[in-house]
This record gives C-alpha cells, structure tokens and sequence, in this order.
C-alpha cells in the first residue's frame, strides 16, 4: 500500500498562489507516476496534472496549463503542485494519486490506484 497525505490547502484571494504538497510513504515513490486530480461542486472528477516516474514527463489540463506546475522532490517522497494566478474556478478539493511502479504516463483516475484524502482550495473573487 501507498499511503498518501496532501496539505497547502486553503484560502486565498483570486490572482494569489497556493503550493500543495503530497507526501507519500510505504512503498518506493520513485518510478511512480503522480497525478493531481480535482472534483468542482457538481461535477465529475477531473484531471489536474501529472508527472512520470522518473519526472522527464509533465502534462496538464487546459484550464490550468500555464498557471500550475507540478514537480516531484523524490529524496522527501513528496510531489507538489504550485498554483499560480489562482481564479474563483479553481476552487474545489484536490486530490493526489499514485499509480503502480513503471506504469505508463496517464491522465486517467482509473490508472491510479493509490489516493490521499483531499486538501479544499478556495479562491475568492
């Protein structure tokens, strides 16, 4: 089992940044592909941002390409996600994930087996 813990959640006001932080522990994180996921009020599940294993791979969704930058610091097991130029949009709960080792690079939450308990992000106008 992985278990996984997010924090830097919070309240901030549009145009502000957040760093949230994912920190993982009970089975090996590197070759591990991390992914960001977030669920708006009413809606399903959606991609945020990944990156692979050996973090020579990074992708985004749209609506946050540009603004949010994922990055890995595999000495403390721990991925994070910078949240720049932050919009009332963005406001939701965050989840990590974690797939199994060496699995192909995914956007896709049903090729992640491992996730933590959300951290909420709210942006106020």
């Amino acid at each position: 089992q992985v278990q996984l813990v997010e924090s830097g959640g919070g309240l901030v006001q549009a145009g502000g940044s957040l760093r949230l932080s994912c920190a993982a522990s009970g089975r090996p994180f590197v070759g591990r592909g991390m992914c960001w996921f977030r669920q708006p009020p009413g809606k399903e599940q959606e991609f945020v941002a990944v990156i692979s294993g050996s973090s020579a791979m990074t992708s985004y969704a749209e609506s946050v390409r540009g603004r949010f930058a994922i990055s890995r610091d595999n000495a403390k097991n721990t991925v994070f996600l910078q949240m720049n130029s932050l919009r009332p949009e963005d406001t939701t709960v965050y989840y990590c994930a974690a797939q199994g080792l060496y699995r192909a690079h995914s956007t896709s939450r049903d090729d992640y087996a491992y996730w933590g308990q959300g951290t909420q992000v709210t942006v106020s106008s």
